[in-house]
């Protein structure tokens, strides 16, 4: 199983380094450049025209590829599968918006599809593998209400989704921050009782096509992810995890998400308790350096750390729950 999911990988990987010159073209043709933020760091106005929604491109293959390499059925893929295709539409229709008038989609009108789509996953998720306990790091299994765990689950996709929409703020680091939750949820799925195979194949396929995305995506970028990648992909990443039976990991997992998050909520928190005051030079955390003066490389790259370190603690724990069963 393992050479099969390192050929998935290679195979994701070649096949968008291949398309992803040829959809650059495509994008700049359409006229789907990205447009600054006003408000945003001045650095920033370089990326204004770059084109945007490669994130859909990596949809495409992931799910060609997924079909090709597992075909039917596709057991313990469907929530994940259905959750990148539809947060993935919405992402993309948000970044042709952005694209032709410099506004997405309408935050209340996002946030209901999400909702809609997040609660269809969670429910599905608990029919489909009866659940009714969660996993808790050092404790076990804890049983939890049926609808409880519905309305967590979809609280906790839609935060994934978010997170990640959040964190795509420079060149290369949802990109690499993702990468390095999927392959700790590629590893928790092969290690988990029973193995979940299908589900680590979609996660090795998602690696791949964010490796071969980051090849153009590294700075100064040539392609952006978008709505449509970030958005789906964060989605995603916590369907899975859901999936696994390890959704309290998550947050260590994908601590990179977490912390971005939590920087905005602190700012906007603070700037209304205080009337105008600020806890960071701007947010998300990324900006706050930027505005330093760290080059955005190196920010990229410790980030990236952030996120290696987080996801070699996440693994450590699913592998200490394990060990405590036995």
């Amino acid at each position: 199983m393992s050479v099969e999911l390192i050929q998935a990988l290679l195979l994701a990987f070649a096949v968008v380094v291949i398309l992803m010159p040829a959809y650059i073209r495509f994008l700049r043709f359409a006229g789907m450049g990205k447009k600054i933020r006003a408000e945003g760091p001045e650095t920033h106005l370089v990326k204004e025209g770059v084109p945007t929604m490669g994130g859909l491109l990596l949809i495409a293959v992931v799910l060609a590829l997924f079909f090709a390499l597992r075909g039917a059925p596709v057991a313990g893929a469907i929530a994940p599968l259905a959750t990148l295709l539809l947060v993935g539409v919405l992402g993309a229709v948000d970044d042709y918006l952005n694209a032709r008038t410099g506004e997405g989609i309408h935050a209340r009108q996002k946030m209901l599809w999400l909702v809609v789509v997040s609660a269809v996953a969670a429910y599905q998720i608990q029919q489909t593998y009866a659940i009714e306990t969660i996993a808790v790091p050092f404790v076990g299994p804890v049983h939890v209400d049926p609808w409880l765990y519905i309305a967590f689950a979809a609280f906790a996709i839609i935060s994934a989704a978010n997170g990640v929409n959040i964190t795509d703020g420079l060149d290369g680091l949802s990109g690499g921050t993702l990468v390095f939750a999927f392959v700790a949820y590629l590893l928790v799925s092969l290690l988990n009782e029973p193995t979940q195979p299908n589900l680590a194949t979609l996660c090795a396929l998602i690696v791949g096509a964010l490796l071969g995305f980051l090849w153009f995506n590294v700075h100064p970028a040539q392609v952006i992810m978008g709505d449509s990648g970030s958005l789906a992909l964060g989605a995603t990443l916590a369907v899975t995890a859901l999936i696994t039976g390890q959704i309290l990991v998550l947050p260590i997992i994908g601590l990179v998400f977490v912390i971005e998050t939590g920087s905005v909520v602190l700012q906007v928190g603070y700037f209304k308790l205080t009337h105008g005051k600020r806890i960071f030079r701007m947010s998300p955390l990324h900006h706050h350096y930027e505005l330093l003066g760290w080059d955005e490389e190196k920010i990229t790259l410790r980030f990236w750390i952030v996120g290696i370190i987080a996801g070699l603690i996440g693994v450590t724990l699913f592998l200490a729950s394990i060990d405590r069963l036995v």
